[in-house]
């Protein structure tokens, strides 16, 4: 139970509700056991007729009255009943509620590096199945738990004033219950975790088999990740079917304890009736009512161990996340004022997961509405760049200022809000057109998602489309092309009209026209504002004011187009390259 403790700031959040439902469920339970004492009345009112005590027009009236009483105290059992479910079951599900976005604010917070150790799979796991366990436990656990404990004391109170002997030899299996059920417990908690790992692995797979169905198709491998998704499949099984071994004990264990109560009440009352230690049939009676209105309580036991065992094992799964401590954490909660001075100074930055030493000793400066270049081979460090200057990672040694402040005395939500990035692989939401170009900036009107799109050369393309700017796009924006997407992506960081912007080789799917027409515009809107670009090609580059070469995370070239053109180096080379490519088609 001590990871469930996370939960208890939700109970004190909803406590007046909480209060309030256990003493309706309480109410509730005794009016409903009101039922077994009438019935044993009745037996004493016709004991009574069958003696010659009372006569006919008197048990009627009698028998009236306390069926009358029978049907009230139903009545209002089933009422105060409904309201117990209200107050109970809707505490659990604003408790799913408060727990998911809980869980959800804390993703936001972790770093990258967190999401390159997990798979989403197993994220998505533990933010639904994981709650829906958690949400089972802060319910129905809770509700039927308060129900059979109120069932038993009041039950055991009332059994025992009417027959202390008799009594006793009918809680006789509840002991054995207990042990029982405690061993049981055990061992579903540790099965319960087994198969929590598993629906994570489900998920995770199934996810990436959807997220890279058409690399799936292409090379025609259907057979074999299906094969692989069935065997995962069986395992899992495998471990839910062992699971459920354990908690099919329950339910026989329930009935054959609870039978040999009714067994214990016929024999052991029938003789006292005989002997003359009670007095009516009408006491055995209550006693079999007493002991059945308990076989679904003490079979919830059962269920309910379960359900706790459960969501105590996926309760701690979440606390596993809940309990990380962002890498990247906001330093400062006053605002910081955010402009293009940018100065890298022997800055070393060393990627965690792979141990790969990104950059080494890298030093420039951007001043304010300067363009930066930086072109290098893959792996040379080029979009780590970008990451640091929005401080998705911090480094390992040197420093880095923005506006002469260093960037961790930065407000963290204020920097980034003043940064518009467009990464190399151009991600879209399942959306709309509109909605995903106003991401950038929420509040933007018709009028500058339009503007936006021509800057970004893609409005022509959009209203080809049947609806425009409300066509839905595919998960991951698949419904564009590649040179469509990026396109919608360099639309979405230009409408927030950023103070520092950032292209990681964004238009690497466009063809040389197009890119020609972006940049212009580019040129333009970027004149008063710090721009770095990350590009492969010379032509994204040459406008630059200052242009680095990048190799092996070190600078090895740096100046203008100009001066690197006339520089024998990685630059030229390219520059070469790309020109005849160019002369050649």
């Amino acid at each position: 139970m001590k990871e469930l403790q996370h939960l208890n700031k939700y109970f004190l959040k909803y406590k007046t509700k909480l209060t309030l439902g256990i003493l309706i469920t309480i109410i509730a339970r005794i009016f409903l056991l009101y039922t077994p004492r009438y019935v044993r009345k009745i037996f004493i009112v016709v004991e009574n007729y069958l003696d010659g005590n009372i006569t006919k027009e008197v048990i009627k009236s009698e028998l009236l009255e306390i069926i009358l009483y029978i049907i009230g105290a139903a009545i209002i059992g089933a009422i105060l009943t409904f309201f117990m479910r209200q107050y109970i079951i809707n505490i659990s599900r604003y408790i799913e509620y408060d727990l998911k976005n809980e869980v959800y604010a804390q993703y936001q917070k972790l770093s990258l590096n967190f999401y390159k150790k997990n798979r989403t799979g197993d994220l998505m796991n533990r933010i639904s199945e994981d709650v829906g366990r958690v949400r089972m436990y802060v319910g129905p656990a809770i509700m039927y738990s308060i129900n059979t404990v109120t069932l038993f004391i009041i039950s055991i109170i009332y059994m025992y004033n009417e027959a202390p002997l008799l009594t006793m030899y009918t809680v006789i299996p509840l002991p054995i219950l207990s042990v029982a059920i405690y061993k049981l417990s055990k061992e579903i908690h540790n099965r319960s975790t087994i198969v929590q790992q598993y629906l994570s692995k489900l998920s995770t797979y199934t996810q990436e088999s959807f997220s890279g169905i058409s690399v799936i198709k292409a090379y025609g491998i259907e057979p074999q990740t299906s094969k692989s998704f069935e065997n995962l499949a069986e395992e899992s099984k495998n471990k839910q079917v062992s699971l459920a071994k354990v908690q099919a004990w329950f339910f026989p264990m329930m009935v054959l304890l609870i039978g040999t109560s009714n067994l214990l009440v016929i024999y052991v009352g029938g003789m006292q009736y005989i002997n003359g230690q009670i007095e009516s049939l009408g006491t055995i009676a209550e006693f079999i009512i007493y002991v059945n209105m308990l076989t679904w309580p003490v079979a919830t036991v059962g269920w309910v161990t379960s359900i706790v065992q459960q969501a105590e094992a996926s309760q701690k799964r979440i606390n596993e996340f809940l309990k990380i401590e962002p890498e990247i954490k906001n330093n400062v909660q006053e605002q910081t004022e955010v402009s293009g001075d940018i100065v890298f100074k022997d800055v070393t930055f060393t990627y965690d997961d792979t141990n790969i030493q990104a950059l080494k000793g890298i030093s420039f400066d951007i001043k304010n509405g300067e363009t930066l270049a930086i072109l290098g081979k893959t792996g040379s460090g080029k979009s780590t760049i970008l990451d640091l200057i929005g401080r998705l990672y911090d480094i390992d040694s040197g420093s880095i200022t923005i506006n002469k402040l260093s960037i961790e005395k930065h407000n963290l939500t204020n920097l980034r809000d003043s940064i518009g990035y467009v990464p190399q692989d151009a991600f879209l939401f399942s959306d709309t057109i509109k909605n995903n170009i106003k991401f950038g900036k929420e509040n933007a009107t018709d009028d500058e998602v339009i503007e936006a799109a021509k800057n970004a050369q893609v409005h022509k393309n959009i209203i080809k489309f049947n609806n425009g700017y409300d066509t839905v796009l595919g998960e991951r924006g698949i419904t564009l092309s590649g040179g469509q997407k990026q396109r919608v992506s360099i639309a979405r960081a230009i409408i927030k009209t950023p103070k520092i912007l950032l292209f990681d080789d964004c238009l690497s799917a466009v063809d040389t026209e197009t890119e020609e027409k972006i940049l212009k515009t580019l040129n333009k809107i970027t004149a008063q504002k710090t721009s770095v670009i990350v590009s492969h090609r010379v032509s994204s580059a040459k406008n630059a004011d200052k242009i680095i070469v990048l190799e092996d995370g070190k600078i090895v070239q740096q100046g203008t187009h100009e001066s690197l053109i006339n520089e024998e180096g990685y630059y030229k080379h390219l520059y070469l390259k790309q020109l005849s490519e160019n002369t050649s088609d």
